[in-house]
């Protein structure tokens, strides 16, 4: 992705900066869900906007997260853990070329923590992920790093 003058150019075509959505998706702990919706109708609902990869249903999503036996439950009534899982999974699942994670771990325990380096593994190996974090566990992975303190004054 190279920025032009006022449009982008992916694949060789030019995407004007109002329509660059379409090819990002990004999972931070300040994004909301919708918490009125359960999480099969949050997963049917973001797929209006984007599409998830070609081989990924809302279902495999919610089997993937260990997330069956809240299925039917409202998305506030969800723990910090469980709604990160949900974020991470609308971003990482979303058919798009850039994925922007930004401390995707947050309120993540072990198994969650294992869960975030499967879903990286398994669905982002032909795609950009830009991970922003302090803490190495969440980027460790990264072939390429830029620290924000080799560039202040």
């Amino acid at each position: 992705m190279n920025e032009g003058s006022g449009a982008w150019t992916v694949d060789n075509k030019q995407v004007a900066n109002e329509n660059i959505y379409n090819y990002i998706s990004i999972c931070a702990p300040y994004l909301e869900v919708v918490e009125e919706m359960t999480l099969i109708e949050f997963l049917n609902f973001h797929t209006g906007f984007k599409p998830f990869l070609s081989s990924i249903t809302s279902e495999k999503i919610i089997s993937i997260l260990g997330l069956e036996n809240a299925v039917n439950k409202q998305v506030r009534n969800y723990s910090s853990g469980m709604r990160q899982r949900v974020k991470l999974a609308q971003s990482i699942f979303s058919d798009v070329p850039v994925v922007l994670l930004d401390e995707p771990c947050t309120n993540f325990d072990a198994a969650g923590i294992q869960l975030y380096h499967d879903l990286i593994n398994e669905y982002c190996r032909n795609r950009m992920v830009i991970v922003s974090s302090n803490d190495e566990v969440e980027y460790g992975f990264c072939k390429q790093r830029l620290n924000i303190n080799d560039y202040k004054k």
